[in-house]
């Protein structure tokens, strides 16, 4: 179905002042902060890769794949976007977890042979 931005807008919001920035990938989002990417915006749900921070676990939330075949990740209702604290707590917890992103450099191609020998 893919993430609208009507969707994505209310996530945003909710994590406000962060830095993060948001990058669009399949139809979905990733989301950034310091280099590394602590949550995705799939189907407009909020998935925050799950590490070892002990986070206060709501009831609301729920461990399960963001789209099909994928790993587990916390995937938090609509509704806990307004405890803005609580969530912003979570994400910078969670990154501060990851490893940076690292950088793809593009493939070096080898000159095309003249095919002559030497």
């Amino acid at each position: 179905m893919g993430t609208t931005p009507g969707q994505l807008a209310p996530i945003l919001e909710a994590l406000e002042p962060l830095p993060i920035s948001v990058r669009r990938m399949f139809g979905e989002y990733a989301i950034y902060l310091d280099d590394r990417v602590p949550a995705f915006v799939t189907d407009g749900v909020l998935g925050v890769k799950i590490t070892d921070f002990e986070m206060d676990r709501r009831a609301d939330v729920v461990r399960g794949p963001i789209f099909p075949g994928s790993k587990d990740y916390w995937r938090i209702p609509r509704e806990l976007l307004a405890d803005r604290d609580w969530l912003r707590e979570l994400i910078m917890e969670t990154t501060a977890r990851l490893e940076p992103v690292k950088v793809r450099r593009p493939k070096t191609t080898k000159p095309p042979s003249t095919g002559q020998r030497l």
